[in-house]
């Protein structure tokens, strides 16, 4: 089955998630607009391209996700939370954590040609994070930003996006965090995209992409005021 084309129009649909690749690809073209974004996480899709490639549009089969009350916790992980002096905070710096994940891949890619998270990508994120959509949390050594991650938050659906730590198990105690306030405030479901051994041994799972596609139309269309996000314990 050939690739779709994207009209240029952000308020083009995208095509249905069963004509897919194998691999998951699903389109190309189009923009990073906020309107095509919000669209594109609504229909079980994201984009993932590197920085010099077209945009690319993915929406794989199984999909990982993590439910939020199924984090899991090793006994190493819960003395960490229990011991550590790092501090957590929500949607303090948000552009400095999703440089820092482009830096990070970047490093270890050895060119940023390779990282997908290149300028266009970090202002378009930037953009959602404005309107109230994208989301970080940090992790701080006293005031310096050592972990963290990002992602966007529609109704009480919360799609992540990226991670990163520069300080053992630093993204772990934002992430753990993250699910931890998610769960409170009403949201049952991380989508995770692809599949990772790290994440997997946090709780996250695999399930068939039309359970997905169910559960997270669902859960985006349950209100909830697009603002800035605040840890209580801030």
């Amino acid at each position: 089955m050939a690739l779709t084309r994207l009209a240029s129009s952000s308020d083009a649909p995208f095509p249905p998630v069963e004509h897919a690749l194998d691999d998951g690809l699903l389109s190309v073209g189009g923009d990073l607009s906020a309107q095509r974004l919000l669209n594109a996480y609504q229909h079980g899709v994201f984009p993932w391209f590197n920085k010099h490639d077209p945009i690319l549009w993915w929406s794989p089969d199984p999909r990982m996700v993590l439910f939020t009350d199924n984090i899991k916790l090793s006994k190493s992980l819960k003395k960490t939370l229990r011991t550590t002096s790092l501090t957590v905070s929500f949607d303090r710096a948000f552009r400095q954590v999703i440089t820092a994940c482009a830096q990070l891949r970047s490093d270890a890619d050895d060119s940023d040609n390779h990282t997908w998270i290149h300028p266009e990508m970090i202002d378009a994120y930037t953009d959602l994070h404005e309107q109230g959509y994208a989301h970080s949390v940090e992790c701080w050594q006293g005031d310096k930003l050592v972990g963290g991650l990002y992602g966007i938050a529609i109704g009480h659906m919360f799609f992540g996006e990226s991670m990163f730590s520069s300080v053992r198990d630093s993204s772990k105690i934002a992430f753990v965090t993250l699910c931890q306030q998610l769960a409170q405030w009403g949201f049952p479901l991380i989508d995770c995209q692809v599949y990772s051994s790290h994440l997997e041994s946090l709780g996250a799972e695999e399930i068939d992409r039309a359970d997905f596609i169910t559960m997270m139309t669902t859960l985006c269309e349950q209100p909830r005021a697009n603002e800035t996000w605040q840890y209580p314990n801030e």
